[in-house]
């Protein structure tokens, strides 16, 4: 048995930083399939298709050839002006290779936004629900994330709520669109507002762009592209779900100064970079014509039509969501505490959800499903809900 010392702590920043709760409904899905169960995995957040070959490719070709040796912490050149052109063409923002750097993964990226612009005492605005690291990124700094309810703010107006949610101490607002878990994607208009609000208050925007490729209804505004703000916003993007690199950890940011600086510091002795191999699979997945990712755009709005159209059906409300591949039903008629509901329908109909109450306390009453799954176990899931509600 360890001694243990009197002596020793933890630093108290992390004394409030949990766990996502998601790893306990993964947790319990293998359990139960270890037991010999058949369960329905709508849980996860990954790509339903496999990372396409040339991308694969890539890798192997640099490690065959050597390409194994550390690359600068930043990125490789060749990387950065990629991005600086994918930039400028699809998202419209203007950026040099100064002002992008590779992390490894989206969540590195914003870990590291975060860590460059709150102090301890500091408010961060979120808005809510919200992916669920986002709340523990702000605690760990030892500021305080303010959550602002996303269906209250487009109802009631964004200023106005952004600035009924505010304090004194507010520095940063982390915007997110299209949104996990509801799908929710900012319009121009509302991109406007909330970037008049942080001109006005002289915020820095961290912004959160994972699904920018996953938009059904509507458009993609990168925020950084509006006037007035690409000198006070921190722009994450991911390779994750595009182009199903999920395990890579393939992503990047861009920023300028005094941003810039900022994050590299923390990059560089947090990771010291991405791997090398790895950079040069995102240079290929880069060239990955813009017909192959509306495709598969296609493909995922078959999949929400399907998997939207049957939990209506059997009583789970729920609007079509705009962006990413995630439905967000009200599922009060299961259980009014998401938890129990996620449990329910675990134990009952063998579907695995992730209770909305982990997203934060605007998510309670509903249940995340990824529809980032085949048609088939879309199907599957419709006809176990059938059957539960019978």
């Amino acid at each position: 048995m360890a001694t243990r010392l009197s002596g020793i702590r933890l630093a108290k920043r992390l004394d409030e930083v949990g766990f996502s709760g998601i790893v306990q409904v993964r947790n319990k899905v293998m359990e139960l399939r270890a037991e010999g169960h058949k369960v329905l995995g709508f849980h996860g957040g990954e790509p339903f298709f496999d990372t396409p070959q040339e991308i694969k490719y890539a890798a192997i070709k640099a490690l065959v050839e050597n390409q194994t040796h550390y690359a600068p912490s930043s990125g490789l050149l060749p990387l950065r002006q990629a991005l600086v052109e994918k930039l400028a063409t699809k998202n419209r923002i203007r950026a040099t290779v100064d002002e992008v750097i590779a992390t490894v993964g989206g969540s590195h990226g914003l870990y590291a936004a975060f860590q460059s612009v709150l102090d301890p005492g500091d408010d961060a605005l979120v808005f809510s629900p919200y992916w669920t690291p986002i709340a523990d990124l702000v605690t760990g700094t030892q500021a305080r994330p303010l959550f602002v309810p996303t269906v209250s703010a487009r109802r009631n107006g964004i200023r106005k709520t952004l600035n009924q949610f505010s304090t004194p101490h507010t520095r940063a607002i982390y915007y997110n669109t299209p949104q996990n878990p509801s799908g929710v994607v900012f319009t121009r208009t509302e991109a406007e507002e909330v970037a008049a609000f942080a001109i006005e208050r002289d915020l820095v925007v961290i912004a959160d762009e994972a699904y920018e490729d996953l938009v059904y209804e509507g458009e993609h505004v990168s925020i950084a592209s509006l006037p007035g703000m690409a000198e006070r916003t921190i722009t994450c993007f991911t390779f994750s779900k595009t182009y199903s690199m999920t395990g890579w950890r393939a992503d990047y940011t861009v920023a300028q100064e005094p941003f810039m600086t900022a994050l590299r510091k923390i990059v560089l002795y947090s990771t010291n970079g991405v791997p090398t191999p790895v950079q040069f699979a995102m240079i290929q997945a880069l060239k990955t014509p813009e017909a192959d990712i509306a495709r598969r755009r296609d493909e995922y709005r078959q999949r929400r039509d399907l998997l939207v159209a049957g939990l209506n059906e059997v009583g789970l409300e729920c609007p079509p969501p705009a962006g990413a591949f995630y439905a967000f039903p009200n599922a009060e008629i299961v259980n009014k505490y998401s938890r129990t509901a996620a449990q329910i329908l675990l134990q009952k109909a063998l579907v695995a959800t992730v209770p909305g109450d982990f997203f934060g306390a605007q998510g309670e009453g509903h249940l995340r499903f990824s529809y980032a799954v085949s048609l088939h176990e879309i199907e599957s899931c419709i006809d176990a809900l059938r059957k539960f509600f019978a």
